[in-house]
């Protein structure tokens, strides 16, 4: 019969200050709080260290981990463990403080579609004083610009337009002087000429001419030859005629 006297339960053992380390790790380093002998307790509190990080290889790929593990050492002994420690002891008030709440960074850029890190660009091309520098920059801005407009608003914008909105942000100030070229989502066209003239686009337009001609393609029902899949009225040889000539043999 199992002596019911001496069953541990939960509800009866102290708090379990840190769970991921479990109830063994906490029993062992209230026992180095019994130990008397200054040695021993360092001797020991280096082997509940070497411990630690075994139960918690994730640590090691913290930065300076064996101290994190130092500081997990007292704050489960509640800061009352006298050992030496190779990194400066904590305290209850910096472990325990709340930090400091950070400061939402406000930020009102004045062309929305286009950001603020945009403006901190043309504000630098502006204080440019090298002509090939600043022509460079505008160039790059024109096409941020471009890049922009074409992936919010799904489609592409006429280089005529980025210019007044390039110069209107500016005062005139900048103009770049060549075509930024963006590849749509839904462009696949290699050229670079995002506005060609009409036979430009009919090269790009697939032709669909072919799919269904009805005189010698896929399903030549009213041509004359014989190549066809299915030769239904053509005068060449095919299924009906092979089928034919199989019965006759046969």
């Amino acid at each position: 019969m199992l002596n019911v006297e001496n069953m541990e339960y939960n509800t009866t053992r102290n708090h379990l200050i840190m769970k991921e380390y479990g109830r063994h790790i906490q029993k062992m380093v209230e026992y180095l709080l019994k130990i008397e002998d200054k040695e021993t307790r360092q001797k020991n509190a280096y082997a509940v260290i070497e411990l630690m990080g075994f139960l918690n290889p994730h640590l090691k790929n913290v930065e300076d981990f064996r101290h994190k593990l130092w500081d997990h050492l007292f704050l489960i002994s509640d800061f009352t463990l006298d050992v030496e420690s190779p990194y400066p002891i904590p305290t209850r008030e910096t472990l325990k403080a709340k930090p400091q709440n950070l400061r939402y960074p406000k930020k009102y850029p004045r062309f929305n579609h286009l950001g603020k890190n945009i403006e901190l660009v043309i504000d630098k091309a502006l204080q440019e004083e090298n002509p090939e520098k600043k022509q460079g920059f505008a160039n790059s801005i024109a096409y941020y610009m471009k890049l922009t407009y074409s992936n919010w608003h799904k489609e592409l914008v006429h280089d005529d337009n980025i210019q007044t909105e390039l110069s209107s942000i500016t005062n005139g100030e900048l103009e770049f002087n060549n075509k930024p070229f963006v590849k749509h989502r839904t462009d696949n066209r290699t050229d670079r000429d995002d506005y060609g003239s009409s036979s430009g686009r009919g090269q790009y337009r697939q032709n669909f001419g072919g799919r269904d001609n009805r005189g010698g393609s896929r399903d030549n029902r009213g041509g004359t030859g014989g190549g066809g899949r299915d030769n239904r009225g053509g005068a060449g040889g095919g299924r009906d005629n092979n089928s034919r000539n199989f019965k006759k043999r046969y």
